[in-house]
């Protein structure tokens, strides 16, 4: 039987991703301590620092407008979608450049039978692995916190890996065109910061003014926090209109970052 790349050319993930896959699986069999801490730690101080701590103080002075739920529960799944996001912008952004100017793993797959699409792919497989294991991190945090009140809240933690996937497409398509790694300074400062402030994690959205909660409406972090939070907390039975339009959100916008990462890889690494 011919193999799957020569039978499917097109096919977005061939075998020649999981090679590009296997290469990083390999990377992290060597790191993986590192990432221990800060996927463990990050998420307990997080969730027991706003939801115990903040939201003592938040849930003394009434509850009506977290939707009558503890402010743990309010902020915990929206911790699980943003949680998502920062593994998938940590993932995207140094590891895509240092691939071409620092462990040049890239340069090094460039000379094998890979394509430049091949190798982006194979690295957003493995991006997507490193969200998805962090998510699983958080929903064990949210549980051992009692900060769950619904069984759908299983349906949250596809909707946090699908988040993150819609970050990391598109930073990755954008990252292997940099060419100065302060550039990544801003995209954390003045994109990172201000997405988790203004994106319904802390507070209802509809607190916002309503140019804010229109700009925040079409950013994807919040269709991911509606997404989690509607299924941790079992309000997603009530508007599955709603839950799958948050869902075609970030599914297009991560499809957009693929198509586009397979050719600004193209464009860096062709020869």
């Amino acid at each position: 039987m011919a193999p799957i790349a020569a039978v499917r050319p097109g096919w977005p993930f061939s075998s020649r991703s999981f090679r590009a896959f296997q290469c990083w699986l390999t990377v992290y069999r060597r790191i993986w301590r590192s990432s221990i801490w800060s996927s463990v730690l990050g998420p307990v101080c997080y969730i027991g620092a706003l939801g115990l701590g903040l939201g003592t103080l938040v849930d003394k002075h009434g509850t009506a407008s977290l939707g009558g739920v503890s402010y743990l529960a309010f902020v915990a799944p929206a911790m699980l979608a943003v949680g998502a996001m920062n593994t998938a912008m940590g993932e995207a952004s140094y590891p895509v450049f240092g691939s071409l100017k620092w462990n040049r793993i890239y340069i090094g797959a460039q000379a094998s039978p890979l394509r430049p699409a091949d190798i982006f792919r194979g690295h957003l497989m493995f991006m997507t692995m490193r969200i998805a294991m962090n998510c699983v991190v958080v929903m064990v945090v949210m549980w051992a916190f009692g900060a769950i009140r619904s069984a759908w809240v299983v349906l949250a933690y596809p909707s946090a890996v699908l988040t993150g996937l819609a970050f990391a497409a598109p930073i990755a398509a954008w990252a292997v065109t940099v060419k100065v790694e302060t550039s990544f300074a801003y995209v954390f400062r003045f994109g990172l910061i201000p997405l988790m402030l203004f994106s319904g994690t802390f507070f209802p959205l509809s607190q916002l003014p309503a140019g804010l909660r229109a700009l925040a409406a079409a950013l994807p972090l919040w269709h991911g926090v509606a997404l989690c939070r509607a299924f941790s907390l079992g309000t997603a039975v009530g508007d599955p209109v709603g839950m799958l339009g948050h869902v075609a959100y970030l599914a297009a916008v991560a499809a957009v970052g693929i198509w586009a990462g397979a050719r600004t890889y193209r464009r860096r690494l062709y020869v």
